[in-house]
């Protein structure tokens, strides 16, 4: 199962590299400030004017070149990362809302298995972006988490089947630096950096909270990788390859007896890889669609893994609206299609941006 996704999701990576050279070598004759808008990042600038419009050096000519040639202005995927950085000195906030069902859990073999229980959870994430210099954007993402369980099967030390825990969850902070602009055959190209902060709820975690209170890696996790995107009339296509080493941490715990005892844990290394595409109905309504995922393999640097290998596969469509020139919004639905040692859920989710 794991080789056959593989395979998938590298076939479709391939056809949307593919569908983008051929399109964009067949409006080749448009010439290259045509074909030069990047699909515009979900921090705020799609309501920025054509990107080959605003820079220097460009004709008046150029600025009025009929608008349907240039990429339409979206609100960018909702988990999808965009790879057109906010205009320098720009500013936006986005929150976004979920509300999580876990439905089943998957096995080590793929397989689905009871959840053993009604688990949920509801998480409010706040991204600030910012344009830190020209092609630079710095944004950071600060989560707060609300699980809840009832009717559990395996209760607790006091015979407890619910309970319930709220808190911040690990904080993160990015750097995306655009190496490349779209052309008409060349896609956006950006690199980002990005650390994650172990300050969700990972110690002392209480067996009366049936594992509602773990909010938190516990690990300082290293995000690399890049973010593309390319308009090929009338998609815009989007994609995020990352790789994430993660630090060991250790965690205070009890063993069978009620006795105190610290673990020493070694979390994997994965790899996360997003695809996306948006079809632009009208002005104001824009179609979505994201295949997200994550793989976990074996860590580069450090002591054997002590986890057990865990991976997940989820299709999100979505409808998005650009309510004015400054405010948008999405809504879509994520749904855990295919994992080993995790959780599926399905997880409506709403996201809005305001850009400054």
């Amino acid at each position: 199962m794991l080789r056959t996704l593989g395979r998938l999701m590298i076939f479709f990576t391939a056809l949307v590299i593919m569908l983008g050279l051929n399109a964009a070598a067949a409006r080749a004759d448009l010439g290259p400030g045509e074909a030069q808008k990047a699909a515009a990042p979900k921090e705020g600038t799609q309501v920025q004017p054509a990107e080959g419009a605003k820079e220097e050096g460009k004709t008046e000519e150029k600025k009025e070149e009929p608008k349907e040639d240039e990429c339409p202005s979206t609100f960018g995927p909702i988990i999808t990362d965009t790879a057109v950085p906010i205009e320098k000195g720009k500013f936006a906030v986005q929150p976004t809302w979920g509300l999580s069902f876990t439905t089943h859990n998957f096995s080590p073999s793929w397989r689905r298995i009871s959840a053993r229980g009604d688990f949920q959870s509801f998480g409010m994430s706040w991204k600030f972006t910012y344009g830190l210099w020209d092609n630079l954007e710095v944004y950071t993402v600060i989560p707060f988490i609300y699980n809840w369980a009832g009717n559990v099967n395996d209760p607790g030390p006091n015979r407890e089947r619910s309970a319930n825990f709220a808190g911040i969850g690990d904080i993160n902070l990015t750097l995306k630096y655009r190496l490349v602009e779209e052309g008409p055959i060349a896609p956006t190209v950006s690199a980002i950096f990005a650390p994650t902060f172990p300050t969700g709820h990972f110690r002392h975690l209480n067996p009366g909270r049936l594992g509602t209170d773990a909010i938190g890696g516990g690990s300082y996790a290293f995000t690399t990788g890049f973010n593309v995107s390319k308009y090929v009339k009338p998609f815009i296509f989007y994609g995020n390859f990352y790789y994430t080493p993660q630090t060991s941490f250790t965690t205070d715990e009890e063993d069978d007896n009620g006795n105190p005892i610290q673990r020493r844990n070694h979390p994997r290394d994965f790899i996360t890889m997003n695809l996306a595409a948006e079809y632009p109905i009208t002005k104001k309504w824009v179609a979505l669609l994201e295949l997200t995922s994550f793989w976990d393999v074996g860590r580069i640097v450090g002591p054997k893994a002590t986890a057990q290998p865990a991976a997940l596969v989820s299709l999100l469509p979505g409808i998005e609206y650009m309510a004015t020139d400054k405010f948008s919004l999405a809504l879509g639905v994520s749904i855990d299609l295919a994992g080993k040692n995790t959780s599926g859920n399905i997880t409506p989710l709403l996201s809005m941006v305001y850009a400054f």
